[in-house]
């Protein structure tokens, strides 16, 4: 995989950070955001593997980077490497500008969860929602992921796309474009508001390119975890496998 990574134009270090990604979608049961993604990325026309993103404004509570036509992965890493280095005192929002395609977010926060940092990350997409009532589509799929360290064991993570598919279902060919909708079913006003409103959450950050907002902190409290998976009593969580 990191040679296929490479021949398209990365470097190893870029490649396997790609690589570490999609594989680990694949061990979380979510092949929509795994090795399949390699073959999309090899159609993008005005692809830039040596692109790097940058910090272009930090104070004390708020980053501001451009992809600079790096992908989405490579600057949330960077971003979380960043992070990792320098922890936020106590909280820090971090947007992201010309930051597509982000993947699983999910592996991000958990990222930040297993460095003692609490995060909320919301990414946009070219539009794909559409009203509950029809009419061409008008927001991103918009996930939502939430990391909560757990300094005894494992960290809750939560995920959640605003569709009832996700557009890597539609590119691996086992979901119909027709069904990304808003999940929901009676209820997809719901997601659907949810992405309209993540959509301008980011949007006040960076504006109509597609882009990432992350609100990350050290926690002040940090027993929730192990309290709920006390109480769960070996009940699968948000993020288990």
């Amino acid at each position: 995989m990191v040679t296929r990574l490479g021949r398209i134009g990365f470097s190893e270090l870029d490649a396997r950070t790609l690589a570490d990604h999609f594989l680990d979608a694949e061990r979380r049961g979510k092949p929509s955001h795994g090795v399949a993604r390699i073959a999309w990325l090899e159609t993008f026309a005005d692809l830039d593997p040596v692109a790097r993103p940058v910090k272009v404004t930090s104070t004390t509570g708020f980053d501001l980077w451009e992809g600079r036509g790096a992908l989405g992965y490579l600057t949330l890493a960077a971003i979380c490497d960043d992070l990792e280095a320098n922890p936020p005192s106590p909280v820090r929002v971090v947007a992201a500008a010309r930051c597509f395609p982000t993947g699983m977010l999910g592996y991000w926060v958990r990222r930040l969860a297993d460095a003692g940092l609490a995060s909320l990350l919301t990414a946009t997409s070219p539009a794909r929602l559409a009203h509950p009532d029809g009419g061409e589509p008008l927001a991103g799929t918009n996930p939502l992921a939430i990391g909560l360290p757990n300094p005894g064991g494992e960290p809750i993570v939560v995920d959640v796309s605003m569709g009832a598919v996700t557009h890597g279902d539609v590119l691996r060919g086992v979901a119909r474009p027709e069904e990304l909708v808003p999940f929901g079913g009676a209820q997809a006003h719901k997601a659907f508001a949810l992405a309209i409103g993540l959509q301008g959450w980011v949007e006040s950050f960076v504006g109509e390119e597609h882009g990432a907002v992350l609100v990350t902190a050290l926690p002040c409290h940090d027993g929730f975890v192990a309290a709920l998976r006390e109480r769960a009593d070996g009940l699968r969580l948000p993020g288990d496998r």
